[in-house]
């Protein structure tokens, strides 16, 4: 399991499209994939589109990431690049 901790750089934070972008990145892998607020008091599935704009994150909160499974470090990488604003899609 990989855990990492990243600071959301998106201009509008997480709604509806970006969230939308960071569930598409989430289901090229096949490991599971948590995303949950710095102080753990919510966990969503990352590959759910309901589950992440729940979250309602904003540009400079921080999250930490959770993945689990073969291609564990790609999908954390791939996620943080994204929520860094580094990565267009």
């Amino acid at each position: 399991m990989i855990k990492e901790t990243i600071t959301v750089n998106l201009e509008n934070g997480l709604e509806a499209t970006p969230a939308a972008m960071l569930v598409q990145i989430a289901s090229r892998y096949e490991s599971t994939i948590y995303i949950q607020s710095e102080d753990e008091a919510k966990r969503v599935n990352a590959k759910s589109i309901m589950g992440v704009m729940s979250l309602g994150l904003r540009i400079g909160e921080c999250i930490v990431v959770k993945a689990e499974g073969n291609d564990e470090k790609e999908a954390v990488e791939d996620i943080e690049k994204y929520l860094r604003g580094k990565q267009a899609c």
